[in-house]
């Protein structure tokens, strides 16, 4: 299968992987935000979706954004994709018959002109394909001590409810982007179905809320994740699997986490089709594998009692490879 990702990211030269020969059954289109050049320090968007390759996937990758950094950063210098410009390279794959792809996958934008275009090849791959399955992170915003605030531009949510998720079949919102899509507010575990099964309705079969406010029995020091995934019976008949997950937090503001977790799911979802369960503990695990190995790395590099800074806190992809490959499962799912 071939894959198509619409992203954005960065590399940094000095712990580049070597590139891989991959004989792939299953390709991935990804349109995420662009690459950072090589000179630059960043792992955010590309690099993050596109490490299901070592997974057997083949990508192709269309970058929203080219930028010297990601935004974390103080300052960053570069372009953004219009949707002109999107269809000009999708127009290209059409001309050379090399637009055949399995799964879609996208992720931050803010341009609702160029968001509409992803719909637009969406939609024509699924003519293409009907088992297409589409993957996005429907990324506005976030929660900060309890408020919710969107950093894109407010005219992207009527585009992500009335076009984007209506053809996604697996979104990852965390629970403020839930609550914009869904026009319902989180305050416990059992508004948290509600709205996933309202997100259902809109369209797609497998919803995972990536990160919730919701209480743990852990302590603080611990973050919710739900998900639910529809499946169909032989005899016709409709299935809900739902899931909860307790992650410990870690104390540091991380950039790509979110490419990282819809690529990891993207991947397990293919491998384990039905079950969701499994999916989410490898792709949860896999996650927490990253995120301690970049935070002992960089605190290691800050020094003792100091804080990293964004290049220190770049996510340790390709050092946390076998991790990805193979993760030991160290966060464990509870089917509710």
């Amino acid at each position: 299968m071939w894959s198509l990702c619409f992203k954005g990211l960065a590399t940094n030269t000095d712990l580049q992987c070597p590139s891989l020969s991959l004989a792939a059954s299953d390709g991935i289109l990804q349109l995420v935000p662009g690459p950072w050049p090589p000179a630059s320090s960043s792992y955010l968007g590309q690099s993050s979706s596109n490490h299901p390759q070592v997974l057997g996937f083949e990508i192709d990758s269309v970058n929203s954004v080219q930028f010297s950094n990601h935004t974390g950063y103080a300052h960053w210098k570069g372009q953004v994709l219009n949707s002109d410009e999107l269809h000009e390279l999708y127009e290209g794959l059409k001309l050379n018959g090399v637009n055949k792809y399995d799964y879609v996958l996208t992720g931050y934008t803010r341009d609702k002109s160029f968001l509409a275009m992803v719909v637009d090849i969406v939609r024509e791959l699924k003519q293409q394909n009907s088992r297409l399955v589409y993957v996005c992170d429907p990324v506005m915003g976030d929660k900060r001590n309890g408020e919710g605030s969107m950093y894109v531009p407010e005219d992207l949510l009527p585009v992500y409810k009335e076009k984007v998720v209506p053809v996604a079949d697996i979104i990852t919102p965390n629970q403020f982007e839930a609550e914009l899509l869904s026009g319902r507010k989180i305050h416990s575990q059992e508004e948290a179905l509600a709205v996933m099964d309202v997100l259902h309705s809109m369209g797609p079969d497998t919803v995972v809320i990536t990160s919730s406010d919701l209480p743990s029995s852990r302590g603080s020091d611990y973050l919710i994740a739900l998900g639910s995934q529809r499946t169909r019976r032989p005899d016709g008949s409709m299935v809900t699997e739902r899931i909860r997950m307790e992650m410990r937090k870690v104390d540091a503001v991380f950039v790509g986490t979110g490419d990282l977790f819809a690529a990891m799911l993207l991947a397990w979802t293919h491998k384990h089709p039905n079950n969701l369960k499994v999916a989410c503990e490898k792709t949860v695990s896999a996650m927490h594998h990253v995120l301690q190995r970049t935070i002992q790395c960089a605190k290691a590099q800050a020094g003792q009692g100091l804080k990293p800074s964004p290049a220190q806190l770049e996510l340790r992809m390709v050092q946390s490879k076998k991790d990805i490959e193979d993760p030991e499962i160290v966060v464990q799912a509870t089917v509710l």
